[in-house]
This record gives structure tokens, sequence and C-alpha cells, in this order.
């Protein structure tokens, strides 16, 4: 088998054979096929396509490219989820908890953040003391105890796609269906879930910017986890203005508490439901989803959740004491607020921008070498159609350098306020297989 055939045959259009594209993964993984051959098959995958039949082999191959998780010592089935990407996205500290609260295992493996804030586990180390590592013994005891952990990822999840993405980010191939659904998928697989669901945004903020591509891909992957033997739900949510209002690492704990007090934003709240109704189906804990949304209700309303969350963060190293004292956390030097010029109502908040100025703060990182500042971000007060008067404020700016001109410049320019404005659609289509 040459590696030339195998780039000149899918460059005519035509499929990659199941072992063709194991012996491409593997090679490549193993340094024997040079990343200039790997770069000239993906611009050809990029413009030919694939197949759902050669983007599962695709995403099998990556998957055991490198370690695959053994959750078989934990009880019950263990529900994934993973989110495509967004701006202020808190959801995954509240889900697992939430969810976790009524029965549903919750073995979560995160990463760390490159762009607007930091990653799940970013989030997480900024309440103090919570430890992401954890050895695989206390790990398992954990789950099995108390249903829910999130730790970080294994060294050695995947390799194939590190190296993958690490040439798509310079070729100008990041933008493939096939690879982004492999990327993806194979990432969850090797984590050992039983089931997975997906959050496939899509608006301003998200990867996918308009919705035929955003339903593609949501297809794609849930085709891959039927094909893969894994339950796969994906649920088509609405990212043309942050979710929620926090932007920012403590900013969003705080926020994340305040949801599971049962006081968070509509939308945030609204979206974990619509997650967690489908995590809660997934594993066998409630037949439909209405009756999985009223059993997360009840653990809301009743303090189940936050109870959980407390656990979580115990069982972890952290000081669950910032459950109940949550203002601990806003540490910033500086807290400014940004007022409206004129007054009516909000029609625009272009969620990737608030996300870039937020990243000016510190918030993110624009290498994964940076380091993040978990204090620093933005509160927003007003969502997209919501009346504003002139100088009332549109949002909180937390910061820890007092010269912010450039950051509030670029907020101005991408909040737009008219005469009228509808507030966008948080769901826009559930996919199935």
């Amino acid at each position: 088998m040459r590696m030339v055939d195998l780039i000149e045959k899918k460059r005519d259009g035509n499929e990659l054979s199941t072992k063709e594209i194991e012996y491409i993964i593997t090679k490549y993984t193993n340094g024997e096929i040079p990343d200039y051959q790997i770069s000239a098959l993906l611009m050809a995958i990029f413009y030919q396509d694939m197949t759902d039949r050669e983007i599962t082999d695709l995403t099998l191959a990556i998957a055991h490219s490198g370690d695959v998780i053994d959750l078989s010592p934990l009880d019950g089935i263990k529900v994934d989820k993973h989110s495509t990407g967004g701006v202020g996205d808190t959801t995954t500290l509240i889900l697992a908890p939430l969810v976790a609260s009524v029965g549903v295992t919750v073995a979560k493996m995160s990463g760390r953040g490159l762009g607007y804030t930091g990653g799940t586990l970013d989030k997480l180390e900024a309440i103090p003391g919570f430890q992401i590592e954890l050895s695989d013994e206390a790990f398992i005891r954990i789950v099995n105890e108390s249903k829910v952990a999130v730790i970080g990822q294994s060294g050695n999840l995947a390799p194939a796609d590190k190296k993958l993405y690490a040439l798509r980010d310079v070729t100008a191939t990041v933008d493939s269906i096939p690879l982004i659904a492999s990327s993806i998928m194979s990432k969850k697989i090797a984590a050992g879930a039983d089931a997975i669901v997906l959050d496939v945004t899509t608006g301003d903020g998200a990867f996918m910017k308009n919705i035929e591509d955003a339903r593609r891909l949501a297809k794609t992957m849930t085709s891959i986890g039927k094909l893969a033997h894994r339950q796969t739900v994906a649920v088509i949510s609405d990212m043309s203005e942050p979710l929620g209002e926090a932007i920012g690492n403590s900013l969003e704990v705080v926020e994340a508490i305040e949801t599971l007090n049962g006081n968070g934003p509509e939308d945030l709240l609204e979206m974990c439901y619509a997650l967690g109704s489908q995590m809660v189906v997934l594993a066998n804990q409630a037949a439909t989803i209405e009756e999985a949304r009223s059993l997360l209700q009840e653990a809301l309303e009743s303090g189940k959740a936050l109870d959980k969350f407390k656990e979580m963060i115990r069982n972890q190293g952290g000081d669950d004491s910032i459950v109940d004292q949550p203002e601990r956390l806003l540490t910033a030097k500086y807290v400014v607020e940004l007022p409206a010029k004129s007054s009516g109502i909000v029609s625009k908040l272009v969620a990737n921008e608030l996300g870039i100025a937020a990243m000016m703060l510190g918030s993110g990182r624009k290498t994964k070498e940076d380091d993040i500042d978990h204090a620093v971000g933005l509160k927003l007060n007003k969502k997209i159609g919501d009346p504003v008067k002139e100088g009332e404020s549109l949002l909180t700016i937390y910061s820890n350098t007092k010269e912010i001109s450039s950051v509030q410049e670029l907020l101005y320019q991408n909040i737009q306020i008219s005469d009228s404005a509808e507030k966008p659609t948080l769901i826009h289509d559930i996919i199935t297989e």
C-alpha cells in the first residue's frame, strides 16, 4: 500500500476502504507518513468529502490511535455531553451535578480552552483547591459513590487527532465536516462513553455559522454514533448571542451556582434542561423527555442538584463553601459598567466579538501556553430583545487592568440598539438516529 496512491484515490473522488483508512492513521501516528502527504490527503477530503462509512472508519481509527478508556467498572450507562463551542457555555458545570442528582453516571473528561474563555477544566480550577487530576482508582471510586466527577483528559487520548488538528490548522482544512465530526466523535468514543449528547451550536459565536451546516454536522455525528454502537443525540442550539450572562471563568462558576440555586439566566437553564433531559433518557433513568425534565426540575427546585455540586467539589479537593459564598470568587480589581449610548431595544450582541473582548481582558488563551486570569470577564445585563435606556448598563466589565478603552470600543462596535428586536430561538432542532 502506497500513500501516494491513496491520495490519488481520494483526490479523484473515490472511497477509501476501512483497511486503507486504518493504514493511514496508524502509519501517520507512528511517524511513518510525512506531514506533506497527510496535508495533501486532508485537502482531498476537504474538496471531495467522505461517505458516512468512511467518516466512521476514520473516527474509529483515530479513537484507537491511543488509549481507549475502559469505564466498565462504573455502574450504570455512562452518558457524555459535548458542545461544539460557543461563548458563555457554562452548561457542563450545571449539567454534571444536575443529571447526577437524578441517577445518571457522569464520568466526564474535559479539556482546557483555546479561545474566548477557558474550557471546563479552567473554570473548575477557579474553585479554590479543585483537583482536575485523579488517579484511575480514585476516579472510579468517586463516580461509583456519588455518580459524578469531571477530570482532565488522558495525555494519550486520540493522539492522531492532535497531530491531524495541528496540520488542519495550518493548511486551511479545519472547516471540513468529515474532519470536524471525526475529531469530536473520536475523543468521545476514546473516553469510554456508552451514549453521547451533542450540543451543536450555530450562529455568530459558533463554528457552524448557518443552520444548514450545523444540521449536516449533527446528522453526520449521530450517524457515526450509530455505526460505532453509541446512542447519540444532537441538539442544534443558537449561539448568535452568548449563552447565559457570564463570559469568564470565575464569573461562569458563579453563574452555575446561581442557576443551580434556581436563579440563573432563563436561556442557560432551558439549555441545561434540554440537554439534561436527553442525557437522563439515554441513561434509562426516565422513559420520556417530559418525565426526564420533571425529574431535573424537581432536583433543582429541591436543592438536590446544588448539594450534588457541593459533593462534587468536595470529592475533588475543592472548597465547597464557595457555593454558599460565591461572591468570594469575584476578585477582579476593577468593575466597570458599559452604559448604553441610546435608548431602545438590544437587537444584536455579536457573540464571538464579545468573546474576543473577554479574551483581551485575560479570560482566554490565544495560544495553549498562555496563562488565564480566572477573575476577569464580562457580565451581560441586557440580552437581545431587552429594552434599555440611555445611560443604563449594558454589561459589567471585570478587569485587573485599568486601561480597558480598546475593550470598551470593541464592545460598543458589537452591541446594537434598535427600535425593535425578537429574542432568538434557542433550540433549532434535535437530531436522533
